[in-house]
This record gives C-alpha cells, sequence and structure tokens, in this order.
C-alpha cells in the first residue's frame, strides 16, 4: 500500500506538470483571432487524473511510464478499469505489478487495454480487436458493450488525443500470470 500511495503522489505531481506545461508565459498581446484558435490540451492522462474513479489506473501509468505516450497525439481508445477494478485483483497483484521489477509485466497490461484509433460505444463491432500490446481483445455489444467479459459502466470519455470507456474489471493478456507476481 505503501507503494501505491507514493507512485499515487507521484502521478499527482506528474499530472500537475502536465497541466502547468499547457500553460502560458507569454506576456505579448493576441488579436482575438488568434485566441479563438488557440487548443486547450486535454489528453486521457489529464482527463484520467481529473477523475478519481482512475487514480489507481493513473498511478500505475505513471510506474509504467507511460504518460507521455498517453499524452501523445493519438488517437487512442483506451478500456480503463476502474479503482474498483483494480481492487478486485488477488490480494497483493497490483502492488507487486507497481514493483520496478514488474514494469514490463505492467506495460504488457496497460497496453492491452489501449487500442489505436477512437472507437466510440455506438461503432463498437463483435469481434476483435487488435491492442497496442499486440494480442487482440474481443468487443461485444451483446447487453452493452463489453471487452473480454468485462462490462464498460461510463461510455465515451472525451479526451483531445482519443476516448476512454471505463471498464469494471482488468483484463489480462493470455500470456500474463498474476499468480507468478506473488512470491
Amino acid at each position: 500500500m505503501k507503494v501505491l500511495r507514493k507512485t499515487t503522489i507521484a502521478a499527482a505531481a506528474v499530472a500537475a506538470l502536465l497541466a502547468l506545461s499547457a500553460c502560458s508565459n507569454d506576456s505579448e498581446s493576441t488579436d482575438s483571432a488568434a485566441e479563438s484558435e488557440a487548443v486547450v490540451t486535454n489528453t486521457i492522462v489529464d482527463v484520467a487524473s481529473a477523475n478519481s474513479d482512475f487514480s489507481t489506473l493513473v498511478a500505475a501509468v505513471a510506474a509504467a511510464d507511460l504518460v507521455g505516450t498517453l499524452s501523445s497525439d493519438g488517437p487512442f481508445t483506451v478500456f480503463a478499469p476502474t479503482n474498483e477494478a483494480f481492487a478486485a485483483l488477488p490480494a497483493g497483484v497490483l502492488d507487486a505489478l507497481l514493483l520496478p521489477e514488474n514494469k514490463a509485466t505492467l506495460v504488457k497490461i496497460l497496453t492491452y487495454h489501449v487500442v489505436s484509433g477512437a472507437v466510440y460505444a455506438a461503432d463498437v463491432a463483435d469481434g476483435a480487436v487488435a491492442t497496442v500490446e499486440g494480442q487482440s481483445i474481443t468487443l461485444s455489444t451483446k447487453d452493452g458493450v463489453s471487452v473480454n467479459n468485462a462490462k464498460v459502466v461510463i461510455a465515451d470519455v472525451m479526451a483531445d488525443n482519443g476516448v476512454i470507456h471505463a471498464i469494471d474489471a482488468v483484463i489480462l493478456p493470455k500470456d500474463v500470470k498474476v499468480s507468478s507476481l506473488l512470491k
């Protein structure tokens, strides 16, 4: 739990730095046309950081050094496990995943939740879709949208570089056995 708190604090600091870096210190005046063309950055990381239901995900993204990736142009679709989804993992697994020696496994799991392109709930079709990790996930529209049997509980959370769908479970690539993390 101590690791989770430190990682959460680090993730909050990263989010604050991202927000501050978007602010301009330019004192020169600009005309109103130029001001209306300014784009406010609201990345997937920014959106997730602003929602307390994703604090564990944000901490994991920071521990995996994926903040820069998920703040890039994209677009991406992120099937984002909620805090409750992470809490449902077997006891000790989350803490083990956040350890530096398990970073590769954490990256593998997190990138398994990401699809290239912006896929909105209304556009989801049943079938397999390749993830950024490389393996496929299975999407279903029976009784709402689900991914590998994890239900989408909040759909179409918009970000400038993609879309987030909150899910009720952490999905795992077939070659990841979380029990191996517990020693």
